[in-house]
Parts: structure tokens; C-alpha cells; sequence
């Protein structure tokens, strides 16, 4: 299901040039996050969700900046993966959902397009910004947020919010890219990212956009 929240008419330039970037990305996202990383998001996900935030059979989970659904749908496989381990044991079946808050439009509508092809229907769709979620307190027994908290103008506003919409013991899960600390891959990550991801960004989808994502990594501090 797809909801909309009015989204803020004081949203700043820093926040319309992000919501620009991020529409021209959209269709291609994940497919960018494998230039990122060289293909690393996908195992560095699994462990975000399988080893930090453990979801279980009948929880609530939201993962805030999340458009285009990977961390949602890795939730509920692992969910998945936890009742069919559980198959021997007759248990009533317990309903697990997963919130998807994203303020790009365009994001929202890949992922849900994709929910729809692959059979995920337990996943509820909000554009609105993370930093105003338009859900109640105390709802969810973990939050994500998966390389999307240095894109935030109000970074402890969104912190904020997730822990407003956590229940008493619930899980905040952040991932994010980081500076490269090893010397020896410094200078060969310095020609990756101000190099070939650029060049990859022009065929993609546009290489300012790309640069920016480059560049955002780099400021955003550890």
C-alpha cells in the first residue's frame, strides 16, 4: 500500500538538490549501490539485518529512507527464514510487517513496483521525510536506516524521530558509507570513486548525481 504525507514547503535547497538527485537515480539505485561498494552493500545488508537487527516472527519494522525496498525485503525473508527453521513446531502464524518511509516519490514507486513483482505484500509504502515521520509513537520493534542518515539536513531530528517511533526496547539500525581508513586502498578507492564512478554515472543515469553521491561519503563524518 502506497500513502503520501504532505511534504514541507520550507524544504531547504540542500534538501530539493537531494530529492533531484535521487529521482534521477531512482530506477537504478541498487544497481548504484553496487558501483559504490563494488557489490559489498549486499553483504553488508544481510548482516544489518540477520546479526544486528534480528527480526522476528509478528514484529514491526521500519526502515526510514528505504525507497526502493532492499532492506525491507530482507527483513521479512529472514523472518521467512526463522518460521521455516521453525516448521517441526505448530505455531499460530504470526504476521510481520515492514514500514518503508521515503521522501523521493520516484524511490517509493520502484520499490512498491518491485514488492508487487516479487510477491511481497507485507510492506506499507509512506513518502514523507524521515525527519517528520507521520506515525505513531511507540509503534516498532526496530528502525533502519540504510545509507540514507548523511542525506538528511537534520540528522539528530531524523535520530530523533526513529527513536520516537521505537518501542521500549526496540532496535535502531544504521548503515552507512564511510572513509576508507586502510592506506593501502585509499588511493586505489580515490581513483574508483572520482574516476570510474563518475564515467559509470554518465551511463547510468547523470554524473553529477553520482558525484554528489561520491562527495556526500566524503563529508559525511565518521
Amino acid at each position: 500500500m502506497l500513502r503520501r504525507s504532505v511534504l514541507s514547503l520550507n524544504m531547504g535547497l540542500g534538501d530539493a538538490y537531494v530529492k533531484k538527485v535521487f529521482d534521477t537515480v531512482a530506477s537504478k539505485y541498487d544497481m548504484m549501490n553496487d558501483v559504490l561498494s563494488l557489490g559489498m552493500h549486499r553483504l553488508w545488508k544481510c548482516r544489518l539485518v540477520g546479526e544486528y537487527l534480528r527480526p522476528q516472527p509478528g514484529g514491526k519494522y521500519l526502515d526510514v529512507a528505504g525507497g526502493t525496498g532492499d532492506i525491507a525485503f530482507r527483513i521479512l525473508d529472514e523472518v521467512r527464514a526463522i518460521e521455516q527453521r521453525r516448521q517441526p513446531v505448530k505455531l499460530v502464524p504470526q504476521e510481520t510487517t515492514v514500514t518503508v518511509v521515503d521522501i523521493n516519490e520516484r524511490m517509493v514507486e520502484a520499490g512498491s513496483a518491485r514488492a508487487a513483482r516479487t510477491g511481497y505484500s507485507a510492506v506499507d509504502w509512506v513518502v514523507a521525510s524521515g525527519e517528520a515521520l507521520p506515525l505513531e509513537d511507540g509503534t516498532f520493534d526496530g528502525c533502519t536506516i540504510s545509507f540514507g542518515i548523511r542525506n538528511f539536513s537534520d540528522r539528530p531530528k531524523a535520530l530523533r524521530e526513529a527513536h520516537r517511533v521505537l518501542r521500549v526496547g526496540g532496535v535502531l539500525c544504521v548503515l552507512e558509507f564511510s572513509k576508507v581508513d586502510c592506506p593501502l586502498l585509499r588511493v586505489p578507492y580515490d581513483l574508483w570513486s572520482y574516476g570510474f564512478i563518475p564515467q559509470a554515472g554518465r551511463l547510468l543515469a547523470d554524473e553529477e548525481s553520482y558525484r554528489y553521491l561520491v562527495d556526500s561519503i566524503r563529508a559525511f563524518p565518521d
